[in-house]
Parts: C-alpha cells; structure tokens; sequence
C-alpha cells in the first residue's frame, strides 16, 4: 500500500552501516520505523533514431509558422491589397480564438485514452486537414471589397488556428512523456529545434523562389507555395506517429478536471517562471519574424538578397545548438539562457544603425551574431518548460501537459495577437505605402523600432524572469527520484 510508507530521498543516512551513494532511495517502513534502501533504478536513455524521428515532427509546424508570421501580413497588404489597418483586425481577431482554442485542445489530449496513447492519435487523423486548410490561406478569392477580404482571411486565419493547434499541442505535449531526464530533454529539445530551425531557413528562403514577389501579379505563385509548403508539413507527422511510443503507465492515471488543471498549472511557480521566459522570448521571436521582410525591403533596400540575410540567420542558429545544449549541462538552463538571450538583445539593438548605405559585411555580421541568440531562444526556453510537469504529478498525482503547453502557447498567442498587429498598426500610423520604392522616413524609423528595440526591450523581460526561476537540476532530479519511487510502490 502507498499509505504505508513514506519516501525519503538523501545523500546521506546515518542509520544505515552501508554508506550509500547519492541517488540511493530510502524507504521508512510506517509501521516499525526501519530504514531500507533501494537503489535508483536507471533511467532508459531514448535512442538517437527516437529523437530524430520527434525533432523531424517540428518541421511542419515551424514552415507554416514561419511563412505565416514573415509572409502572411505582407500577402495581405502587397498582393490582395488590404489596407494594414484591416489586415491587423483580421490577424487580432484570428490569434483572439487561442483564447479558448488552446486550453481547449490540452484539456481534450490530457483526458484522451486510446491503444495508440493520449498525444499520437490526434497527429494521425489532424495531418492532412492541417496542411490542406494552411495550403487555402494563400489563396485570393474573387472577391472584391475590404470588408469581403477581411471576412474571407479572418475565417480562414480561425480556422487554421483551429487545427494547428489540434495536432501542434499534442506534439509539444509529447516531450515531457518521452523522457523525466533533466539533461535529456535539453538534447531531445536542441534535436526538435535543429529541425524547427532549419524548417524556418527553408521558409524564410524557398518560398519566395516560387513566388518571386510579393504583387499581385503573383497571387497563383504564391497559391502554389501554400500547396507544396502544406503537403511538406503534414509529412512529419506520421512519422512522429509510426515512429514514438506513448508510456502506457500515463495512460493509467486518472483523468485530470479542467478547472483544476488550470489550478494546479497556477500554483506551479517552476511552470509560471518558465511560461512568463517562453512568453517574453517568443514574442519577441514573433515580432522580428513578422517585419524582417519590411526590415529588409524598405530599411537596408536589400529584397534580392532576403535569402541570403535569413540563410545567415538560421544556419548560424542551427550551427550553435550543440553549444547551447554543452553549457546548459555545464551550467544549467537558467544560466545559459540569460547569456544567450543578453547577447541577441544587444544585437537587436545593434539593428537600428543600419540603413540602405551600411556595407552588407556589416549587416551580415550582425545576422551571424543574431543567430546565435536565435538558436538559444529555440532551445532553451522549451526545455525548461518540461521539468515542472513532474513536480505537479509529485504534488498531485495527475499529469497536466497539454494544460501545461496549451496555457504556454495562449500566452505567446494572446501577446501576439496584440503585439503582432499592433506592430502592422504602427506601419500604418508612419505612412507605410504598399510596393512603393521609396517609404516616408516615419516609416523607416517606425520599422526600426519594431525590429530593434522593442524585440530587445521584450528579451530582457524574459531575462528578469530567468535570474529568480525557481527550479534546479539537483531539486529536479530529486522530485523524479521521488515520482520513481511512488510508481514502484503503486505497481505493486
């Protein structure tokens, strides 16, 4: 019975003659008081091919993130024509719906019991509508006035939203059930964002090669992208399907109520913490993605060489994830973090000093140094988000995450649903003419701030937050030790 004993977990005990090693676990026996000491069993290590097959699964939903936030606003504006005024309702209103669509869907996979486990099923059956319904964003209808315009894409944006969300937060959930390693999250976390990253090179960089510009000229070329770029991120997914197993022992627990997952989730201050470092991080993340194009095209004059620019990025991003994952074990997330992240806030502020006459060895160089706090803001805010969800089974006895990953997504959706349009807004209030050659200098300064300092503003935020996160690598490994433990009681 688990009532009958109660888990101690020590370095040190001085009642036992054998000295025992760090990780040994104890056992008081409630009815007699002795000791005993169990050894900690090892953690099985997932192998390399598991780890692939996972980080592949984040391709998808990195294209048409990526294409969506860089692509989308200027679509909307350059080839069907509305104003970005009107076009930042649509995209307000469209990320407004994760309000409820998010928790919605963690809630739904939390309770979900099935033979294929609680997350996989709905990347099986959610594939082929979520890469069909992104490829018809990028379709222009026959339709005339803005009204017309913003009804159709503002559906559309819901509706895409929808079923993203239905196999993107199943697919997070996932992390935290594959593995309880501390370390080995960080590296299942750095194998997802090589892939995440390289599928955000391939769209910052393939997608204009079919369309080669943004007018509307091009509205069946750029039609064309969406079918190819939603048929390439719906792949990955049964990949992930036929390729991870769901640990039958979860499956078991009882079923969480919703409003005290969204109770437990509040009361966890690790999940709080790194919820607050992801908002911050990623909205910043966000922000840049959405007017790096109008960065490019109208601030440094440089559209032909976008590709270039982005591949400069993404590959150095992509390059430096091992160093993020070697000083995360040499340190720990929280440190590794707050160096990453200060090092890409100043570069960010380093962006406002470049215009149209600055040399491209300088822009380039200041690209190569962001990429290096782009590939620490992919890896480590993830893999800190992870480690809280043992510390609610330890102190609940349920497993919360789809509630976990749903409120951390809606977080970053609901600051995005703001910060995003309001950034188009600001285009609009400084004058910004769609496709002219030349835009006023309110405009130009009104880039800047968006790409520059109010990124880097956001990164520091995330920073503050990360210097009081309240969970170590010891405390963690010592909650799992203890979830370890009650399991071994409970089977028997």
């Amino acid at each position: 019975m688990v009532s009958a004993y109660s888990v101690q977990i020590s370095n040190r005990n001085p009642l036992v003659s054998d000295s025992p090693k760090p990780g040994d676990l104890f056992l008081k026996h409630a009815h007699d008081g002795s000791i005993k000491t169990r050894k900690q069993p090892a953690m099985k290590k997932l192998s390399r091919l598991t780890k692939i097959i996972y980080g592949f699964g984040d391709t998808g939903f990195s294209m048409t993130s990526t294409i969506i936030a860089a692509y989308f606003p200027i679509f909307l504006t350059d080839v069907i024509g509305i104003a970005p005024a009107i076009a930042a309702i649509g995209l307000f209103i469209g990320k407004s719906w994760d309000y409820i669509n998010d928790p919605l869907m963690g809630y739904i996979s939390d309770r979900t019991r099935t033979r294929w486990g609680r997350r996989r099923p709905f990347l099986l059956f959610g594939a082929l509508p979520y890469g069909l319904i992104f490829a018809f964003l990028w379709w222009k209808p026959p339709l005339e006035s803005q009204t017309a315009l913003l009804v159709f894409f503002t559906f559309m944006y819901v509706l895409y939203d929808a079923v993203v969300t239905f196999v993107s937060m199943p697919y997070f959930a996932l992390t935290p059930e594959l593995t309880e390693d501390y370390d080995e999250r960080t590296e299942l976390t750095g194998y997802r964002m090589f892939f995440s990253i390289l599928g955000g090179l391939i769209s910052f960089v393939v997608p204009m090669m079919i369309i080669g510009q943004m007018s509307p000229s091009n509205a069946g070329n750029v039609f064309r992208m969406g079918l190819i770029f939603g048929a390439a991120s719906a792949l990955p997914l049964f990949f992930v399907f036929f390729g991870t197993k769901e640990k039958p022992y979860f499956t078991k627990l009882e079923r969480p109520k919703l409003f005290a997952s969204f109770k437990s989730a509040l009361k966890n201050r690790p999940f709080v913490f790194s919820a607050v470092i992801y908002l911050f991080t990623w909205t910043s993340m966000h922000i840049i993605e959405a007017n790096l194009l109008f960065y490019i095209k109208y601030v440094v004059q440089r559209e032909s060489l976008s590709e270039v620019i982005m591949a400069a990025i993404f590959i150095t991003a992509i390059v430096s994830l091992p160093f993020w994952n070697w000083l995360s074990k040499k340190l720990n997330k929280r440190m590794a973090y707050i160096y990453g992240i200060a090092f890409w806030a100043v570069v960010q502020i380093l962006l406002i000093t470049v215009n149209a006459s600055s040399s491209l060895v300088y822009l380039l160089s200041l690209c190569i140094l962001a990429g290096m706090g782009v590939g620490a803001a992919h890896v480590l805010p993830w893999a800190m988000i992870p480690d809280a969800i043992e510390l609610d089974e330890l102190e609940t006895g349920k497993r919360h995450e789809g509630i976990f990953y749903s409120l951390v997504t809606l977080m970053s959706k609901t600051a995005n649903s703001i910060a995003v349009p309001l950034a188009l807004a600001i285009l609009d209030f400084s004058g910004y003419i769609p496709n002219a050659a030349v835009q006023p200098a309110s405009t130009l300064t009104g880039i800047r701030i968006v790409v520059g300092p109010i990124p880097a503003a956001l990164l520091v935020g995330g920073i503050i937050f990360a210097i009081f996160y309240p969970l170590s690598r010891d405390e963690h490994h010592n909650v799992v030790k203890k979830l370890t433990l009650r399991r071994q009681i409970q089977d028997k």
